[in-house]
């Protein structure tokens, strides 16, 4: 890409040009550049990156409070829109280099700020679902034990 480089380690550079999507000359694969190089073909593959990044980040959103690969999900939405849109492969970039910092801060750590920082993670996602239950109701596909008991939660019914 031409441009100038961001600030960073050398290792975390990215440049840009401050396009929104990336040129047909900036891309490696051959098929790719045929349809940035004309601008219909563009506009459609543009649209349906946007689309499919958009509908992956969503249901990324929506998992994250769910036990299992919620965050992984959105940096493959992500990942998606970064294969079309500068602003993406920025925002992926900077993801990946807090997340990096994120973990090397938290290894080293003593065992209770482990836990800590786990029971906190614990009170958040049970805060998240007080919270929709608050709004929603206590779904009724629970099973009854289940809901017999979280209708006893303050607030839910």
């Amino acid at each position: 890409m031409n441009g100038h480089p961001r600030q960073g380690d050398d290792d975390d550079r990215v440049d840009t040009d401050d396009n929104i999507t990336l040129d047909a000359a900036d891309d490696d694969w051959e098929w790719r550049r045929k349809i940035r190089s004309n601008p219909r073909s563009h506009l459609i593959y543009r649209m349906v990156v946007g689309f499919v990044g958009l509908v992956i980040v969503v249901i990324g959103l929506i998992l994250v409070p769910f036990p299992g690969p919620g965050w992984v999900i959105v940096f493959v939405g992500l990942a998606i829109w970064a294969s079309e849109f500068e602003w993406a492969q920025r925002l992926l970039h900077r993801a990946r280099r807090t997340l990096g910092s994120w973990n090397d801060w938290l290894t080293p750590q003593a065992w209770w700020v482990k836990g800590l920082v786990l029971l906190l993670t614990i009170a958040a996602v049970a805060l998240f679902f007080w919270a929709l239950f608050l709004i929603s109701g206590v779904p009724s596909y629970l099973p009854d034990v289940v809901e017999v008991w979280l209708k006893k939660v303050p607030g839910l019914r």
